[in-house]
């Protein structure tokens, strides 16, 4: 570990610690000795203020800052202290953050708590239901106290989903409808409202599967495929990802979970954890494993982590699964293709091997789908075989 030439006041007992957390997330040597420099200011100030962790919160963090111009050093912004913050944060060392002011934070706060352990959600999912939260409940009148006023009619709920049909698509709203019924029923579970009206909120009009799915011809997928630098670290790493997308279906959040004990090398296997908590496995084809372990042996990062796929610069952590959208919305332009996302290449998949005489259960199992009725919409594109079972016009060709 790097010498420093100041004690580093109350950081001391953290800082072997954050150097080694730093060298671990891909951290260069010149930004590793910025961080630990900032350390130490921040713990010889601590000391001198007697500020201690228990009560090292947001305030504490800007009475630090404000200490440093007020001496005349260039205060880090807020990228340079977050390794910093992060660190301390994964060891406990920061204050608990106050509860929210807001009467509406405080109760989206709760709401989160029920998704996460109560229902299980997904940390996706969670973040859509409390958007929509945050926005029904800030729209509703608050009492003489304060305190919201949830005195709910079936009028208010269907005025609010009315307002958001507005705005969005249909497609949007039905996501809505769920995300509403979803708070409405906390609401009532836990006495905030004395009426449940989760059954008040009507669906959205819309009939399910009507329009054809719309995937990338085979050679487009190919192009795509072919427009990666693989002689780069980034375009191995993402011909890798694509790859998993093209030729297996996966979908986004599936490449971000991705982990290296998912990938059984001996049998051929990758286990993919799927939607409501699945685990599947699936055949490894041999290309699909030779683009992994280009990614793996020439581009990924030593490091502790398991995840397969990590973020290439500092700091090194999991991928998100948005990255996902990006490399694919990428390998377009650099094929010169329209942009599509990830979920196009799912539909480019089924629909090939659709073409190639593969039965739709064979076609579900591959995407994973749980209802074989969700697959049942590939037969749309079989363009074949309904023109020999449709029936001729009446009274002659047309």
């Amino acid at each position: 570990m790097p010498g420093t030439r100041r004690k580093p006041g109350w950081m001391g007992p953290y800082v072997e610690g954050l150097w080694a957390w730093l060298l671990e997330r891909g951290y260069t040597p010149g930004s590793i000795k910025q961080i630990l420099t900032l350390a130490g200011q921040l713990g010889r100030w601590m000391q001198n203020a007697d500020v201690k962790f228990s009560h090292l919160d947001s305030a504490a963090v800007d009475s630090f800052l404000d200490s440093l111009r007020a001496r005349g050093v260039r205060r880090p912004g807020p990228r340079g202290l977050r390794p910093l913050l992060d660190y301390l944060d994964s060891e406990g060392a920061l204050a608990f953050k106050p509860v929210p002011d807001s009467p509406v934070e405080q109760l989206v706060a709760e709401y989160r708590i029920w998704l996460v352990v109560d229902r299980g959600l997904a940390e996706a999912t969670v973040l859509r239901y409390e958007n929509l939260a945050r926005r029904f409940l800030g729209q509703q009148p608050a009492a003489d106290d304060g305190q919201l006023a949830l005195d709910l009619t079936a009028a208010d709920v269907v005025g609010f989903l009315l307002r958001e049909s507005e705005r969005v698509s249909v497609g949007a709203v039905k996501g809505r409808v769920a995300e509403l019924r979803s708070l409405l029923r906390f609401l009532h579970l836990k006495g905030f409202t004395p009426t449940a009206l989760a059954s008040a909120v009507p669906p959205a009009a819309g009939w399910h599967d009507t329009g054809i799915p719309v995937g990338l011809s085979a050679d487009d997928v190919q192009r795509l495929l072919d427009g990666c630098d693989q002689t780069s670290p980034t375009g191995i790493r993402n011909f890798a990802i694509l790859m998993l997308v093209a030729r297996l279906g996966l979908r986004s959040v599936e490449v971000a979970r991705l982990e290296l004990d998912d990938i059984d090398w001996r049998a051929g296997e990758i286990q993919i954890a799927g939607k409501g908590r699945r685990r599947d496995r699936l055949p490894l084809p041999h290309d699909v494993g030779q683009a992994l372990t280009a990614y793996l042996r020439e581009v990924r990062p030593s490091t502790s982590l398991r995840a397969v796929f990590l973020m290439l610069k500092a700091p090194v952590r999991p991928i998100h699964a948005d990255l996902v959208g990006d490399v694919t919305r990428w390998a377009c332009h650099q094929a010169g293709l329209p942009e599509v996302g990830p979920h196009r290449l799912r539909h480019a998949l089924a629909t090939e091997m659709l073409r190639r005489g593969a039965k739709l259960v064979e076609i579900s199992q591959v995407l994973r789908h749980r209802d074989l009725a969700t697959t049942a919409v590939y037969a749309k594109v079989d363009l074949g075989a309904l023109r020999r079972i449709a029936q001729p016009w009446p009274g002659g060709p047309r």
